[in-house]
């Protein structure tokens, strides 16, 4: 008889649910999507990323109808529910979602995005290692350097490097000096609030400092204690007080990159003259050891930077005064030498390359000099740099960056506790002088970073 009432239970139930379905529809899976309209780039620096429901990451590189792969789900606990976001903005464009949020009752193809050309506000963050400080600064009209700061925030002791969330919503920065990140919740038009949010350990004297494409995690290097750290966001931009995952890495690692589709962490090793290169697992996750450890090609390398198609990987070294090229293999494996290399100034310090991953800038903090190379078929590096400028009155540059359009490129010179901003001319190459410069707002500038 028990059997008998839990069978007849289970196919009251099973009616209910039919019921339910066929009169409210709350029983359904739909598709979520839309059209995108306005994109006038190409590849991957062309294209907007979005997503739905702060996850299932989409990217749209062509103007058309575009559908997320993961249904929303409706039943008798659950609402369809359905929020388009762009979580990166294509190059030199700004894309804005319209009726993007609601409840499904069936597949949804209503989703507009809209991208416009229209210059999007910049800002210039500033770690001041010498007086343990980051500067903001509102870059005006006409792309115009201020002469001041917006704004000014306390950071830990000597702040050795920034990075910004690809949302624009916080900064974070790495504090040499006393083993810890600031983390800042940013207010309208990325200004910094005058002290952190959160503060967060990490190694021993955490040097630089990458925030992978999809925003979610946090990895810095560990110059005196030989490690990677990968940290999990969490709410509010908030970061956890230990680290998700550990990864150890060559002597003295000094700086850190992600590729733009957030599969691989390229990490300079100082100490041994090596690159490591880390495949990223789930949730972000970093392997113990490096997947591949290749010869730098040079000595003390001390900058790296990852072209946006991600088909090469660019080398400072600070010790031979040159920079390397590498030729990423099947799945961003680093190659065991370096496919081409390149004469610099003395002491090169850093090294950036521009949006489009035409030309590649090398600041040279020994020679008081910035370079400019013009990449050739294939991303081929030339044996010598195409145009070199010296810095003028900026001494030890450390720092050199590009704004998202290609048309500026920014070095903090930490000697004279200066910024500079030099106008890009034709086929990438740099003016003999900075179109303006500005006191960096602080005390011996060494990290640049521009951002929305």
């Amino acid at each position: 008889m028990r059997l008998n009432i839990t069978r007849q239970f289970r196919i009251a139930l099973t009616l209910a649910a039919v019921s339910l379905s066929a009169c409210g529809g709350i029983y359904g899976s739909y598709t979520i999507g839309g059209t995108v309209s306005g994109l006038t780039g190409s590849g991957i620096t062309g294209s907007v990323v979005l997503q739905n429901n702060g996850g299932d990451n989409l990217t749209v590189s062509a103007n058309g109808s575009f559908t997320f792969a993961t249904r929303v789900i409706s039943n008798i606990s659950t609402t369809a529910t359905y929020n388009v976001t762009v979580l990166t903005q294509p190059l030199a464009q700004t894309c804005t979602v319209t009726g993007g949020s609601g409840i499904a009752t069936e597949n949804v193809t209503s989703v507009v995005v809209s991208c416009t050309s229209a210059t999007a506000s910049l800002n210039a963050y500033v770690a001041n290692a010498g007086s343990n400080a980051v500067a903001q600064f509102a870059i005006g009209p006409a792309d115009a350097l201020p002469a001041t700061p917006t704004t000014t925030a306390s950071a830990g002791i000597s702040p050795s490097s920034i990075s910004i969330d690809p949302a624009g919503k916080y900064v974070y920065v790495a504090n040499y000096g006393n083993n810890t990140l600031s983390q800042y919740t940013l207010g309208t038009g990325g200004v910094l609030p005058a002290t952190p949010t959160t503060t967060t350990p990490t190694g021993n004297f955490p040097s630089s400092i990458a925030i992978d494409p999809t925003g979610q995690y946090v990895y810095v290097t560990n110059y005196g204690s030989n490690t990677l750290f990968q940290y999990t966001i969490g709410t509010g931009g908030t970061l956890p007080l230990t680290p998700t995952t550990t990864a150890s890495t060559g002597l003295s690692p000094k700086s850190v990159a992600i590729d733009a589709l957030g599969k691989n962490v390229y990490v300079s090793n100082y100490g041994d003259s090596t690159i490591s290169q880390y495949t990223i697992g789930t949730a972000g996750a970093l392997p113990a050891m490096p997947t591949t450890n290749t010869a730098a090609g040079g000595s003390n390398p001390i900058s790296i930077s990852v072209a946006p198609a991600g088909l090469h990987v660019y080398v400072a070294n600070n010790g031979s005064n040159t920079l390397s090229q590498f030729t990423l293999g099947t799945g961003g494996i680093l190659p065991a030498t370096p496919t081409s290399t390149a004469s610099t100034g003395i002491f090169p310090s850093s090294v950036t390359i521009d949006p489009a991953g035409l030309y590649v800038y090398v600041a040279n903090a020994g020679s008081n000099s910035l370079t400019q190379y013009t990449l050739g078929t294939g991303g081929a590096l030339p044996a010598t740099p195409t145009t070199s400028v010296a810095t003028g009155a900026g001494t030890l540059p450390n720092s050199i960056t590009t704004d998202a359009s290609g048309k500026h490129v920014y070095v903090a010179n930490y000697g004279n506790h200066t910024i500079a901003q030099y106008t890009i001319g034709a086929a990438g190459a740099l003016p003999a002088t900075p179109t303006t410069t500005s006191a960096s707002g602080g005390i011996n500038p060494v990290f640049i970073l521009i951002a929305k």
